[in-house]
Parts: structure tokens; sequence; C-alpha cells
């Protein structure tokens, strides 16, 4: 049978999506295009804001357009806290996605439909282990589930309940595949990845000390980090072992002290620096960054104080994004939500700004020489992507997907890095 699968969201989605997709492939399924003609059509949800609802529902009524006599299967965040709006022959939300298999040949046998939701408060962390990904040379692995923080912007922790990690053995055993099967960098991934262990008697450093031991691997990537979980082994392992990438993603989504607190961010911006001037001791690290603008109650002299803070900064780049309104949670019921045009305004004046220290980050390299994984994309361009996360286009159309080579930096036009294989 033919199975289309679209995955909506973040990097933990993208890794649950490819986990089914593997075990499709495993059980003879034949994966094809999305919107071709298929028998199954398995759309994994997102649910971050009102808007990724409504992209949700959007993919799924496609699903049906493509095919009317098709089995649609809804699983993820969205189909979590709103099934009920959800019309389709298999709603999961985000536990069960390793029965798949089991689900679909139920559902031929009776085409009986189902809507399997649980409370994720206690549940554990459900297994999954992958050995190949499609199309990628860096590999995902998904070592934590759910989040504790509760940011009042954010619906997350009712949609994946509370953190719950992975055994520290069967993230060594999925990394260790993984690095046999020729995969050089290895991206740590999670809903809340700093918070690792804290639920087994672990932590992100004992992981992290443990995995760049295993014989073989060349780089290890942490995903996203928030400031407050940067311990200083952590800091010592980036410093002196150069598996671990030079580039950390630390979310700072406000650089306003009153819009932090009314965020529950649970740290202020003075804490914020203080962390950031550590880490800028870390030869060649780059530091990026989540920021959310428009917020409720974030006034000109709030947004100039962001400005202020992302100034003494410098991150290398800044993933800017309007605020949302998700209903659920306390930000969507305070009071002086911010007009659309002045988010849209204060978002253009920080990719400006972004741009700016994006493009300076990229020159001050100029003439240097990194290590990089080769990497060939759809669009016809082979890049290097190095340890502190430049993408550097070379024109040696004999490189492989994987191959590690050392590579010059020699121009940057237009915030696009251009080299030479040495």
């Amino acid at each position: 049978m033919k199975v289309g699968i679209y995955s909506l969201g973040c990097k933990v989605n993208i890794y649950e999506s490819e986990y089914v997709t593997n075990l499709l492939k495993e059980n003879d399924y034949e994966i094809v295009p999305f919107d071709s003609k298929a028998d199954i059509y398995i759309i994994n949800t997102c649910s971050v804001t009102n808007e990724s609802d409504k992209k949700s529902r959007k993919i799924i009524n496609r699903a049906r357009k493509n095919n009317q006599d098709a089995c649609i299967i809804v699983m993820g965040c969205y189909s979590q806290v709103s099934s009920d709006e959800i019309a389709a022959d298999i709603i999961l939300g985000n536990k069960d996605k390793s029965k798949i298999i089991e689900l679909i040949n139920d559902y031929f046998k009776s085409k009986e439909k189902k809507k399997l939701i649980y409370d994720l408060t206690n549940a554990e962390f459900e297994d999954m282990e992958i050995k190949s990904f499609e199309n990628h040379t860096r590999a995902f692995v998904k070592v934590q589930d759910g989040c504790n923080a509760f940011c009042s912007y954010c619906i997350i922790p009712y949609t994946r309940g509370r953190v719950r990690s992975k055994k520290v053995e069967s993230v060594i055993n999925e990394v260790t595949n993984l690095v046999n099967n020729g995969y050089k960098e290895i991206v740590l991934t999670g809903i809340h990845t700093g918070r690792y262990g804290i639920d087994i008697n672990s932590s992100l450093e004992e992981l992290l000390l443990k995995l760049v031991q295993i014989p073989g691997i060349f780089r290890i990537r942490l995903s996203s980090i928030e400031i407050n979980e940067i311990t200083p082994n952590i800091i010592k392992l980036l410093k002196e072992n150069n598996i671990m990438a030079k580039h950390l993603h630390v979310p700072i989504q406000s650089g306003s002290n009153k819009i932090l607190k009314l965020m529950n961010r649970r740290y202020n911006k003075e804490e914020f620096l203080d962390m950031i001037n550590k880490l800028k001791e870390i030869p060649e690290i780059s530091l990026t960054t989540d920021l959310i603008v428009g917020f409720p109650h974030e006034t000109d002299e709030d947004f100039n104080e962001t400005i202020d803070t992302l100034k003494k900064i410098g991150f290398t780049k800044i993933h800017t994004f309007p605020y949302s309104r998700r209903k659920g949670t306390p930000a969507d019921r305070m009071d002086e939500q911010v007009p659309s045009e002045i988010k849209k305004e204060r978002v253009h004046e920080i990719l400006e700004l972004s741009n700016e220290y994006e493009g300076i980050y990229y020159k001050n390299k100029i003439g240097k020489v990194y290590d990089g994984v080769v990497e060939h994309h759809n669009n016809g361009e082979t890049i290097v992507h190095t340890s502190n996360f430049i993408p550097v286009i070379v024109d040696n159309t004999n490189l492989n997907n994987n191959d590690i080579v050392k590579v010059k930096i020699e121009k940057v036009d237009n915030l696009k890095v251009y080299g030479s294989i040495e």
C-alpha cells in the first residue's frame, strides 16, 4: 500500500515522522509524495499557535482531497488537545505512534475508526529508534519529551505532557548505530532538551560526556538549550572537546525584564547576559536565538530595551516571530494585546539587526579553514556545514553526502558564504 506523510512543526515531529517512515518501510509499505494518490495519509500535526492549528486542518483537508477513499491518520500536538475538531479514521495524540503498523492493520481489517488520546501528565517516554534518515545528512535523535516550564504563551506542556527522558543506554545505542551507518553529525533534540535526565537520575551533561566517547563519532550538536540549563561542565565540554559543535541555540524570547516576567521565562536579562559572556569564551562559538516580539503589554520602551539587550549580545542570527495568540494559554487572556501592524514593524526591525550581525559574523571568518560535513541540496548547491554552523557553498561536485572535508571561507555575498576545499 502507498503512504503519504506530512510533518508540521518542530524537530521532534521530524524525528517522529522519520521513525514512522522507517517502520512503514520495514513492513513493505511504499512511501509516496504527499500530494500523490495514496492509500494512507499520515499527518503529524503542530499546535504551537492558532495558526499552526489552522495549517494542520488545511493539510488534513488536502489529504482527503487527494483521495476520498484513503485512510486518514492524524497524530501529534493538534490532535492531542483538539481531537474533537478532527475528522479522520485514526486519531492519535502524542502517544502510541510506535504502534502505527498495528493500528493500520486493525483499521483495514475492521474499517473501525479509532481515537487514542491519553492524559500525558504521568506518561512514560515512548521509546523510538531510527537507523537512517531519508535525504538527511544530519541525524536527529530524540532524547527527551515534555516540558514543565509553562511559559505563559505556550501550549506545549499540555500537548506533550511533563518531562520524560530516554534511557542513557538507549541513546548511546541509537547514536552508535547511526554512526556505524555513516552519519557524521548527530543532533540531540527534545521538547526541553536541557532538562534531559531529571526523571531518570541523569543529566544532559552526563549524557554528553558518554556520547563524545562513542568510537567514530565526528560531531554532536544540541538543537536548543535554555540559558539557565547550561552547566559549567557543558561549557567545559564545548571548550575542550572538538566533537561538540561550536554552536548553541539559546532562546531569549525577550530582552525586557518586564516582558520576560510576563512570559514566565524564569531568568532576567542580566542573568542571560552573564551566561552569554561565559559562552563567548569558547573559541569560534556561534550563538543563535529565538525572539518573540509584540507580546501583550510590550510597549515601545520594552521593545527598545530588547534591542539594547540584543546589541549587547551580538547573536549570529535571531529567529524572530511576532507573538501569536494560542487559545488555552495565560497570554491569550492578557489585556493590552499589541496590534498586528506594530508587531510587523518590530519583526522587520529585528530582521534587519539579525542580517547585520549574521553578515558581520560570516565576514570575520573569511580566510579561516574549518572541518565540515558535506550536504548536497535539491537546488544543486553543495554545502559544507562547519562546527559553528556556517553553511559554506563550494563548487566541488565530486563530493558525497557526509564526506568530511576542510573548507576555506573565501567570500560572503548577500549572507551567502562561499569557500573552497583545502
